[in-house]
């Protein structure tokens, strides 16, 4: 049974920076891809950023350029991290591995 623990959200002042992690159990973490999304209230849960097994990234337009997505193997943990937050990347984070969701953080940036 995978599971799947997000922390490092908060509140933070737009140009500011946080670092999200989520730990993960219950599967071969090194052989999975790992995806961040992200849902606003009121709005579509959206892709945010994901890393392969292999290491390669993608990111969501929006967010290109200020958030780094990174894993760590040894510690089945993935990582993203924010910069210049805008009062618009406002949301819960969720992280996901082989369609399973953990609980989320709050992300809340403001102006």
């Amino acid at each position: 049974q995978v599971q799947l623990v997000e922390s490092g959200g908060g509140l933070v002042q737009a140009g500011g920076s946080l670092r999200l992690s989520c730990a993960a159990s219950g599967s071969i973490f090194s052989l999975n891809s790992l995806a961040w999304d992200r849902q606003a209230p009121g709005k579509q849960r959206e892709l945010v950023a994901v890393i392969t097994s292999g290491g390669k990234t993608h990111y969501a337009d929006s967010v290109k350029g200020r958030f780094t997505i990174s894993r760590d193997n040894a510690k089945n943990t993935v990582y993203l991290q924010m910069n210049s937050l805008k009062p618009e990347d406002t949301a819960v984070y969720y992280c996901s591995m082989e369609g399973n969701w953990g609980q989320g953080t709050q992300v809340t940036v403001s102006s």
